[in-house]
């Protein structure tokens, strides 16, 4: 007999729904959601947040009496997921931590449970969250299985009807279980009139007739039954019978249907024990560190550095949390940067709740302003400038500014924006990293220059913009710790200000931008381009660690993979996938020696694009930071770089 479990996500703060129209979702999706329960006494799980329930129990308390009641009866398993709805893989560990307890204790207050199953927010997995969910006190988790399976096309199709284990970067496991972004839109096709049962129930028919196992029959959204939030023009539009007629008609139908048991979500682990259950499975890979449901276009990036204005508000977050995390912080001022975290503030937010979370957002930074005065917002210091060093020294050889220190060898090129030529370590030979001239791979399909410390700008309809031209007003100016060469490149677009220090007693250099540009149309923003020498590290043992949203860090092999972060999904979603860098650094590197390269996230909440290509005999391995992609979400939204600034640091290290 196959299982079949469903579950509904429940979220008043869905992007494109008015403060206004919360009660009329109470009443068309909610109470009808509780009433389809009640009447055909199923089993079934229901997903929210604690803000979620907060803002139900204001509209309208009856609802809340009512689940808890159901809750009661056995009919519904109620399914954690914090106090807010945020994008675990993009935010720092403590701030998923203080969400999930936030959200247990919420829990506790309101339903007098604390859930055992936690729902991935928005299907945005990484292995970093593993240990996070387990110290939160949940058992199992729920995550999609389309685009893991998609990323191990060595994984059995049996794995996806009986739950398995997932691997955290800590090398703990925790149950899971499977929902469907196939099955789940299937559902949504049926309930909006798209198919007709008949239609429906052959789709059913093919995994009903596996026989054991389970199906996840829906495990979504609950606001689009008999409503619509009109995110998109291709919405369906509400004519004829009422969905959850149609609902009722199908959960009629499975009740009678002796192939299958409707059952709450938990009740599926009963299947671990058999065969092919029980599995240790990793979601994730190299190429895709970051796994999110359904289609390609719904990548992490898109809660990163596209909406309104991902890039802007999610740096002033990150100040947010510098300042909480370096004070004695209150719980309420945890659960305030949880909810300016939220999810949909980043992607489909409507104008007038856009510009009331601006309010709020500046509220609350203003109040900790005058709480916290000495709150650091940006690191901007480097130090008073002094004679010139004894231990450095400066050589201009043509176009190439040549810096020797007695940590390592620098050089730059003057004529393409003081781009860095190579950078050697001690009196090593070997260039670490820096420029591979064209013609270097003798393939025609990456035959060209790969420059380090530069950035690409690509708007739609516009030509490409680099800071590649000459460096203008170029200086040299010597401080305790190093040395600073500074310079000014001109774009179509405005001056780009670009500044490279160089280290007396350590083998790193940063690389300072600043722009006095206007504001572009939407743009793909890809800055401090990082290029590695093949020839310094070794193949076999090559690898990228970092942290998404964990505690401890994830590490990925290299070898004999292929990872493109910023590759376009098409012509409207300019990348498909990127790296959350939450603890501000990426390593890369071999078993012998590494880059550690950071950024400072208050600075700007720049994330990693990773590139990875094998190429004959040799590869190509570049890292960029974006500070901004374009996807469905931007809009004709205007991006403001003009106050974008930030420096990246990068370090060689040997093992």
């Amino acid at each position: 007999m196959k299982l079949v479990y469903s579950f509904f996500h429940l979220n008043l703060a869905f992007s494109s729904i008015e403060e206004e129209q919360r009660a009329e979702v109470m009443a068309k999706c909610y109470w009808p959601l509780l009433h389809l329960i009640e009447d055909l006494k199923i089993l079934v799980g229901i997903e929210a947040t604690v803000y979620t329930l907060e803002n139900i129990a204001l509209i309208d308390h009856r609802w809340i009496d009512k689940i808890k009641e159901l809750i009661g009866q056995g009919l519904v398993e109620f399914v954690g997921s914090g106090y807010a709805q945020i994008i675990g893989p993009l935010v720092p560990a403590y701030v998923n931590k203080a969400n999930l307890y936030l959200g247990n204790q919420g829990y506790e207050r309101i339903l007098g449970i604390r859930p055992q199953i936690a729902l991935v927010n928005e299907q945005a997995y990484s292995a970093g969250l593993v240990e996070i969910y387990k110290e939160a006190g949940y058992e199992t988790i729920i995550m999609e299985w389309n685009n893991a399976a998609h990323l191990h096309p060595n994984w059995q199709e049996e794995l996806q009807h009986f739950p398995q284990y997932i691997l955290g970067s800590d090398g703990s496991h925790l149950p899971i279980i499977w929902n469907n972004s196939v099955a789940f839109q299937k559902f949504q096709r049926y309930a909006h009139g798209d198919m007709e049962l008949e239609e429906y129930q052959e789709y059913l028919d093919k995994y009903f007739a596996i026989g054991e196992g389970m199906f996840s029959l829906y495990g979504n959204d609950v606001e689009i039954f008999d409503f619509r939030p009109w995110r998109y023009h291709t919405e369906a539009i509400l004519v004829g019978e009422s969905e959850w007629q149609r609902i009722n008609r199908l959960y009629r139908m499975l009740k009678n249907d002796k192939r299958v048991k409707l059952v709450k979500p938990s009740e599926v682990l009963g299947l671990m024990k058999e065969k092919p259950a029980g599995n240790i499975l990793s979601l994730e890979v190299p190429a895709q560190p970051i796994p999110v449901k359904k289609q390609a276009k719904y990548n992490v990036t898109r809660w990163a550095v596209t909406g309104r204005d991902d890039l802007g508000i999610n740096t002033r977050c990150w100040r947010i949390y510098e300042v909480l995390v370096n004070n004695n912080a209150l719980e309420e001022e945890w659960q305030e940067l949880c909810y300016l975290w939220s999810s949909d503030f980043r992607t489909h937010i409507t104008e007038k709740r856009w510009q009331k979370y601006l309010t709020r957002l500046n509220n609350f930074e203003n109040y900790l302003r005058k709480k916290y005065p000495g709150g650091k917002l940006k690191s901007s210091d480097i130090g008073e400038k002094i004679n010139k060093s004894n231990l450095m020294d400066v050589k201009e050889q043509g176009r190439y500014i040549i810096v020797k220190t007695p940590q390592c060898d620098v050089s730059l090129d003057s004529q393409r924006g003081l781009v860095i030529n190579h950078f050697k370590v001690g009196e090593g030979e070997t260039n670490l990293f820096g420029t591979l001239a064209h013609g270097y791979f003798d393939d025609i399909s990456v035959d060209m220059d790969w420059y380090s410390g530069h950035s690409i700008v690509e708007c739609l309809g516009k030509p490409k913009i680099t800071d590649l031209n000459p460096a203008r007003d170029v200086e040299i100016n010597y401080y305790p710790d190093g040395l600073m060469i500074s310079g000014a490149v001109d774009t179509s677009e405005g001056r780009v200000y670009k500044s490279i220090k160089v280290f007396a007693d350590s083998p790193e250099l940063t690389i300072h931008y600043r722009y006095l540009w206007g504001a572009l149309p939407p743009a793909t923003i890809r800055c401090a381009h990082i290029t590695l020498n093949p020839e310094a590290f070794s193949r076999q043992s090559l690898y990228y660690a970092t942290h998404n949203g964990g505690t401890s860090k994830e590490v990925f092999p290299l070898n004999g993979m292929e990872v493109n972060l910023g590759t376009s999904v098409s012509f409207l979603v300019s990348s498909n996938g990127c790296l959350g860098m939450t603890e501000g650094w990426i390593e890369i590197g071999d078993d012998r020696q590494a880059l550690q390269i950071r950024i400072d996230k208050t600075e700007a909440a720049l994330v990693g694009l990773l590139k990875y290509q094998e190429v004959k005999d040799k590869y190509l391995l570049r890292l960029a930071f974006s500070a901004g992609e374009w996807d469905e979400t931007r809009k004709n939204n205007q991006v403001d770089i003009e106050s974008l600034e930030f420096t990246v640091r990068i370090k060689a290290v040997t093992k």
